[in-house]
């Protein structure tokens, strides 16, 4: 078990098995020694989880939770990336979090924080990272949070 798995049990996490595209996109590509990752919704047991809008079904501590899920996600794409190692991770370069949220929301930083704190967790210092937080009026399959990454190995 390398590093980050060990990290993510002592939290009491693991890694999901992670399911193909849903639409005619790869979850990753890597290009020279960054690894892209595409937008990844919270999955739950093989389904989308977390359906509905913060500022009217989420709080700012669900939405953040949700991001975190999103985050479990997208390692387990990268651990699936990286040939089963994610101590090849260098550093966290860039999220961009997607917050589906009512007109009136605004605190979508709050949410966005859920998936920045558990790669700083996960990760330490090589885990800060640039950060993007924008709220849409929707999302694929109704989600409330999507999260995108960059990588360097």
């Amino acid at each position: 078990m390398n590093a980050v798995e060990q990290r993510l049990s002592a939290l009491g996490l693991h890694l999901p098995t992670v399911s193909a595209p849903a639409a005619n996109y790869v979850p990753y590509t890597i290009s020279s020694n960054i690894v892209f990752l595409s937008g990844t919704l919270p999955i739950v047991n093989g389904k989308p989880g977390f359906i509905g809008k913060l500022g009217e079904n989420f709080t700012i501590e669900q939405g953040q939770e949700t991001a975190r899920c999103c985050v479990l996600n997208i390692l387990g794409h990268l651990k699936n990336a990286l040939g089963g190692d994610l101590d090849r991770v260098k550093r966290v370069v860039r999220l961009g979090v997607f917050v589906n949220a009512t007109p009136d929301f605004t605190e979508h930083p709050k949410v966005a924080n859920g998936a920045s704190d558990l790669m700083v967790e996960l990760f330490g210092d090589k885990g800060r990272h640039a950060r993007f937080a924008v709220g849409v009026s929707g999302l694929p399959f109704g989600v409330a949070v999507e999260v995108d990454a960059t990588f360097e190995i």
